[in-house]
């Protein structure tokens, strides 16, 4: 039920109109501008009838100091006796809502206050509408933007770029009434995951943005993604059934503010990339945009004693399982290692494996190569190296493996490759030999 506060120094309009407000709203009353200030303290009124002339604080200063201090638009209706239209004009130059000469008829009070409580939702539904994300109900990409720069100017925490990895397969396969659930409950999540302090939007299609506040260290945002990609699988298991074969999940690039910066186009812009190297390594986790390994490239680094040019060249997170790289990347490793083994005799193999389609597969190629390159990384040595060359064809480096041995480690993929849904749907095939 909406409340008003009713506020009148004179006993008997104030208790009349109490006596029919009442009936339908729930009414609190003060007697002074004073009193009003402290009654809506701890009443927290949806609208303040106030009469114009009062002793002390008049209605015009009560509004002007209660909207001051909340720094909102406090909806206010006026009630007074005179009848100059000075009076009235002042009143809406003020900012009142609605304005009525004492004394009044108890329908027609009614109906003003009600016409004032329509308009009131009204304006707030088309302000809702503005910043909020109509699927979601999360921020839309204009007001999380808006609100996510502002934090990174004065606040210190982390910003996230978040995908919702293959969910176009979601409405290829079972429709968009199920992609429309599964957004529903991705932003559930996500909600779930971050604070009331923290800001999180919807960027568009399967596209998100966070910013969390206070937190400055790594492993405190790879508990929320971890979080985010586990029940976001099992929701969608739930959704279309435990046979579902889509590697839903949420690849995640994040920024330190404000140690990259303090300007938001220059975050996003360092997230994005922290979030399109994730993308490259297999989906499915995150990344913190590093500036010596990210942006400076080759560039010549700032002059160093050797312990801080360690650190600087070191991997500061070292995932588990197989060292993934882009496939350029990758080339620069190979030619090195040929290098160190026509120097050093150090031996290496090499096996690519090439994935064809089936008449039977029901999600595409690239999303089985997507699978089984999460088999490589989860087989292999960390000492390995792996590369996706094309969209179905993936290449591994075997540092210090002879031939013979190869045999041992393929059938350790495949038995690992079999466990998955794509295995039925895909053929798999595999070349190998020694390092040349």
């Amino acid at each position: 039920m909406k409340k008003i506060l009713i506020v009148d120094d004179e006993r008997t309009a104030l208790m009349m109109a109490n006596h029919i407000l009442s009936t339908a709203y729930d009414t609190v009353c003060a007697s002074s501008g004073e009193e009003a200030i402290q009654v809506f303290k701890k009443e927290q009124p949806d609208l303040v009838l106030s009469d114009l002339r009062m002793p002390g604080i008049s209605g015009y200063e009560l509004e002007k100091r209660l909207q001051s201090e909340y720094d909102e638009k406090i909806p206010f209706m006026f009630m007074t006796a005179d009848t100059d239209a000075a009076s009235e004009s002042k009143g809406f130059e003020n900012g009142a809502l609605d304005f009525i000469r004492k004394p009044f008829r108890a329908d027609v009070l009614l109906q003003r206050v009600a016409n004032i409580f329509k308009t009131v939702d009204e304006i707030q539904g088309l302000k809702k509408a503005v910043v909020m994300d109509p699927m979601t109900g999360l921020l839309n990409k204009a007001s999380s933007e808006s609100a996510i720069a502002d934090l990174c100017r004065t606040t210190q925490g982390v910003l996230m770029m978040i995908d919702l990895d293959s969910f176009k397969l979601v409405n290829d396969i079972y429709g968009h009434a199920m992609g429309d659930k599964i957004l529903l409950q991705f932003a559930e999540i996500l909600r779930a995951v971050v604070r009331p302090i923290d800001t999180i939007g919807r960027l568009g299609g399967d596209e998100f943005i966070a910013f969390c506040q206070n937190v400055q260290e790594e492993i405190v945002i790879e508990k929320k993604v971890r979080f985010i990609n586990k029940y976001i699988l099992e929701a969608a298991k739930e959704f279309m059934g435990d046979d579902m074969t889509i590697p839903l999940g949420a690849s995640v690039g994040c920024v330190f503010v404000p140690d990259e910066g303090t300007d938001f186009a220059t975050l996003y812009n360092k997230a994005d990339k922290a979030l399109y190297s994730v993308k490259q390594h297999g989906k499915h986790g995150l990344q913190f945009f590093k500036e010596d390994s990210q942006e400076k490239g080759s560039q010549e680094i700032p002059e160093t004693d050797l312990t801080n040019t360690v650190k600087i060249l070191s991997e500061r997170s070292k995932p588990k399982g197989a060292f993934v790289l882009p496939f350029e990347q990758f080339r620069t490793l190979y030619q090195f290692l040929i290098r160190l083994k026509e120097n050093y005799q150090k031996n290496g193999s090499l096996i690519l494996f090439s994935i064809k389609e089936s008449e039977h597969a029901v999600i595409p190629l690239e999303e089985a190569t997507d699978q089984f390159q999460e088999v490589l990384q989860n087989s292999l040595r960390q000492s390995d190296i792996v590369t996706r060359s094309s969209k179905n064809q993936m290449i591994v480096i075997l540092p210090e493996t002879e031939l013979p041995n190869i045999r041992i480690v393929i059938d350790r993929i495949l038995e690992k490759w079999n466990e998955t849904d794509a295995s039925v749907m895909f053929e798999l095939s595999y070349e190998s030999d020694v390092m040349q």
